[in-house]
């Protein structure tokens, strides 16, 4: 299960995702935002981020104007690892070798076009499981 949450300044890319998500038979739930209206984005990260810590999802998905404030929102709850991605070589490397639990995209960064190849990437890559990696997220996790 995927998690997913935006602002109103994601929210028109998110419904992009989630027709990817659908299209591809992925199993997601929307914290919302639900509209265009204004909004404070670090609501809608925290649920995310919440529902990725608990084991409720997977990993999560987080747009809003450019992936920043509401990723730094999400990586505020222990034992969420999100990152900003603007491109597949990011999405790729983050999850192969910080184990990156969500996803943050900018709408007012990138397009439709890219945003579906990073979120693609993301969910298909896998951890590497090498040991340097491993010993590097134990130190982000540290206090």
């Amino acid at each position: 299960m995927i998690a997913l949450g935006c602002d109103h300044g994601g929210y028109e890319l998110m419904q992009e995702v989630k027709k990817y998500l659908e299209d591809h038979q992925l199993e997601y739930k929307d914290f919302g935002t639900y509209t265009t209206e204004s909004c404070d984005y670090p609501v809608y990260g925290k649920k995310v981020a919440r529902a990725v810590a608990s084991g409720e999802c997977d990993k999560g998905i987080l747009i809003c104007g450019t992936g920043l404030g509401i990723t730094m929102a999400a990586s505020r709850v222990p034992g969420i690892r999100a990152a900003v991605c603007t491109n597949e070589y990011m999405a790729r490397l983050t999850r192969e070798h910080n184990d990156a639990n969500i996803l943050g995209m900018g709408a007012r960064v990138i397009g439709a076009g890219t945003a579906l190849s990073i979120v693609e990437t993301f969910l298909n890559t896998s951890f590497s499981e090498g040991e340097r990696h491993k010993k590097r997220i134990a130190m982000i996790e540290e206090d």
